[in-house]
């Protein structure tokens, strides 16, 4: 067993090594014009980034702002393609632990749009998405919310997490674009952390601390 093993890791070694040979071997052909053609791309690409990022300043991301009423949630999701809404309440001590973090990540991930709203002034709202705990985090994308963050059970269960836990966590639900490993969190010391992605339900809501609304 361990001899195949061995065996299939070795050729899949040696297929990576053929493609990187194979890429290295195309670069090296590439004529005059076929690097021209690739450069025009890459400034199309950037130029269509640019673009984006000023309509992305223009819908608000950037910054982590607050939804007035509960009326006006369902426009974000129609103007932005990316949305992490946190439901809150002001006399909960963890929903500030949340607000210092996502007003970090609102200012690194322009691609997608941050806010809170006060669940109560949302009850229809908060029946609708059965948000019991707070703080929650809904991780809405197209227009359907993909996961929640309820608590801090998926965080360590703790209030010292750093916001680059929060931030894998939320890349969980493919809502920011995240270049690190998804299946391992970025801090040793929250490895127990590790989390099976939900399918639009919530779960675990007694296995922390926090408060109930």
């Amino acid at each position: 067993m361990e001899t195949a093993m061995q065996a299939q890791l070795v050729s899949a070694a040696q297929q990576l090594e053929q493609q990187l040979d194979d890429e290295i071997s195309r670069l090296d052909r590439l004529d005059t014009d076929d690097l021209e053609t690739i450069r025009r791309q890459r400034i199309q690409e950037m130029k269509r980034m640019k673009e984006k990022r000023h309509e992305w300043h223009a819908q608000g991301h950037g910054q982590y702002t607050e939804i007035p009423e509960e009326k006006d949630f369902f426009e974000v999701p129609k103007k932005s393609e990316n949305v992490v809404c946190h439901f809150y309440r002001d006399d909960f001590f963890r929903c500030k632990i949340v607000d210092k973090h996502l007003n970090s990540l609102a200012k690194k991930h322009m691609e997608t749009k941050f806010v809170k709203i006060n669940a109560e002034k949302c009850p229809f709202l908060t029946q609708r998405l059965k948000i019991k705990v707070l703080p929650t985090i809904a991780l809405v994308k197209d227009a359907k919310t993909k996961d929640f963050i309820v608590g801090f059970a998926d965080l360590g269960n703790n209030d010292e997490f750093s916001t680059d836990l929060l931030e894998w966590r939320i890349a969980q639900a493919g809502v920011i674009d995240y270049s690190g490993d998804l299946l391992t969190p970025p801090d040793p010391a929250d490895r127990k952390s590790r989390v099976t992605q939900k399918k639009k339900t919530i779960r675990g809501r007694d296995q922390d601390d926090s408060d109930s609304d």
